[in-house]
């Protein structure tokens, strides 16, 4: 079984949550997120801790506890703390800036590329060359970073590019005579 889904999912104070059936609702002081859980999970919570165990013993059962528990808990984290991504922009004249609801990237392109902001996240640019992602449900932070940094992934040869703050780029040696 799962070790992971042993782990019960503490609610801190201000966060309330909602078992309604298979649907969970976690209320918090930057949002709301809902989820429905598959039906081989159970759901319930008592002292202020959510516990999540399988219906029916078999291995799909024990790994959907294991992926149901860390869904929730990302949740009960996100209204409560939020998440964040970075990303830089490394390469001569490699640009960021926000007009409304729009990323605006100079990328060396013949033209600039537009990038819509989608509901529920924020994206800051402290810097012409750093992107600040944030939002509560930590799967649209990631997707959202990931698709900002598909539009120039770091290349190998000079490392230019949309890269996140933590990430290491494997240079390659250039072409010899």
């Amino acid at each position: 079984m799962s070790r992971i889904a042993n782990n019960p999912v503490d609610v801190p104070g201000g966060v309330d949550v909602t078992l309604d059936g298979q649907t969970v609702s976690v209320k918090g002081g930057k949002g709301t997120l809902n989820l429905t859980v598959h039906e081989l999970v159970e759901i319930r919570l008592e002292d202020n801790a959510l516990l999540l165990a399988a219906t029916k013993s078999g291995r799909n059962s024990n790994a959907l506890v294991g992926t149901f528990r860390s869904l929730v808990n990302n949740m009960v984290v996100g209204v409560s703390d939020g998440f964040q991504k970075s990303l830089e922009l490394q390469g001569v004249g490699y640009r960021a800036q926000i007009r409304g609801k729009k990323l605006i990237l100079t990328l060396g392109f013949s033209h600039p590329i537009e990038y819509s902001i989608p509901d529920g996240i924020e994206v800051e640019t402290p810097t012409q060359t750093q992107i600040l992602v944030k939002g509560i449900d930590k799967q649209l932070v990631g997707q959202v970073s990931a698709e900002i940094r598909s539009f120039r992934p770091p290349e190998p040869y000079k490392g230019k590019g949309v890269r996140y703050i933590d990430e290491h780029v494997r240079r390659k040696e250039a072409k010899k005579k």
